[in-house]
């Protein structure tokens, strides 16, 4: 049993003060959109994502996996995308977050902000700032 915890342990074992305190487990919506091969993994319930869907269609790739149905699931995430992980509080994906690493998945954050930080990227000034030039 102790060798099935070994990548969690090792997970565990980066999280001292320098790794919390610097937010290195953090990314803003800004920046997770920003950046090449990005996905925004939702994990909030069927029923939290009926009443917000969280689509940006043009500004990145997005994937909508309840925490429950991550580990049957986790094979939809693609292992070298940088992915920011969506729940209102940050509880969930800070849940998400050490699952996937502890499962090999490097490049995964906790998304900054909850509800007012992704709204922000629907403002129609985000909206035009990430649509390709039109000329």
């Amino acid at each position: 049993m102790t060798e099935d915890f070994q990548a969690l342990d090792l997970v565990l074992e980066q999280m001292d003060l320098a790794f919390i305190g610097q937010g290195k487990h953090k990314i803003t919506v800004e920046k997770l959109f920003s950046t090449s091969q990005a996905l925004l993994l939702d994990i909030r319930t069927p029923e939290e994502q009926a009443c917000l869907p969280l689509l940006f269609p043009g500004q990145t790739n997005s994937v909508h996996i309840p925490l429950n149905e991550l580990p049957a699931r986790r094979e939809e995430i693609e292992p070298h995308a940088v992915v920011g992980i969506f729940c209102p509080h940050g509880v969930r994906a800070s849940i998400a977050y050490t699952y996937l690493r502890a499962h090999g998945h490097t490049n995964v954050r906790v998304l900054d902000g909850g509800y007012p930080g992704i709204t922000e990227m629907a403002r129609p000034g985000a909206v035009l700032s990430t649509m390709p030039k039109q000329g």
